[in-house]
C-alpha cells in the first residue's frame, strides 16, 4: 500500500498499511512518527489511535530533544541562516532532481523546500516532491541519496525490495549515505529553531 501522511494533535505522521491485525506506533531517531495499521483501518480510527497515544509521543519526542542537547548539538540556526539554506536548496535541488529523474526514468511535479523537524523528503501520490533545507548542511552525497529515494517513489510508493533495488541502481552508495543521515540526522535537526 502507498505510504500516506496525516496530522493530528500537532503531530505529523506517516501511515503504512499492511496485512497486519494490530496498530503499531514507531518514532525514528530523527523524530519521524510512523503508524503501521491494518489494510482495513480508516483515517478516523488511525487518528483516534494516534490521539490516544499523544502523551507517549510527546514524552518520547522530548527524550529525543533532551538527548540531542546532551550530545553536544551545535547552535540553533537563526531565521536568516534558515532562509539562506532555503535559497541555496532552491538553487541546487531542482537541477539535481532533474538529472536523477532522467537517470531513473520518471517525471515529477512541484518541488518544495521547507525546514522541517521530522522529515528529510517526501513524494506525494501526485508526484510533488518536498525536501528539507537542512540537507544543505549535510555532505552532498546525503542530498543525492534523499533525492534518489524520493524520485524512486514515482515507481514504487512503498519501501519494498523492488523500491530499494531501484534506489541502488540509480545510487549504488545509497546505504552508506542513508546510514550517515540516520547517525547524524538528529544533530542536524537539533539546529532547527
Amino acid at each position: 500500500m502507498p505510504d500516506k501522511t496525516d496530522f493530528v494533535n500537532g503531530f505529523e505522521y506517516k501511515i503504512i498499511k499492511s496485512r497486519r491485525r494490530t496498530y503499531a506506533l514507531q518514532i525514528s531517531p530523527e523524530g519521524e512518527i510512523t503508524v503501521r495499521a491494518p489494510l482495513f483501518a480508516t483515517s478516523g480510527s488511525i487518528r483516534r489511535f494516534v490521539s490516544s497515544h499523544s502523551a507517549w509521543i510527546s514524552s518520547h519526542l522530548q527524550k529525543l530533544r533532551n538527548s540531542r542537547k546532551t550530545s553536544g548539538a551545535t547552535d540553533k540556526l537563526t531565521e536568516q541562516e534558515l532562509n539562506a539554506l532555503v535559497r541555496k536548496a532552491k538553487q541546487i535541488i531542482p537541477g539535481k532532481t532533474a538529472t536523477y529523474a532522467s537517470v531513473i526514468g520518471v517525471s515529477y511535479g512541484r518541488i518544495s523546500i521547507r525546514h522541517q523537524h521530522t522529515r528529510w523528503g517526501s513524494c506525494s501520490s501526485k508526484g510533488n516532491l518536498n525536501f528539507n533545507c537542512l540537507l544543505m548542511l549535510a555532505p552532498e552525497e546525503v542530498l543525492d541519496s534523499v533525492i534518489v529515494h524520493e524520485l524512486c517513489h514515482r515507481k514504487h510508493m512503498d519501501h519494498s525490495p523492488a523500491f530499494y533495488a531501484e534506489v541502488l541502481k540509480a545510487f549504488p552508495d545509497y546505504q552508506k549515505w542513508n546510514k550517515w543521515l540516520k547517525d547524524n540526522g538528529a544533530t542536524l535537526q537539533a539546529r532547527n529553531p
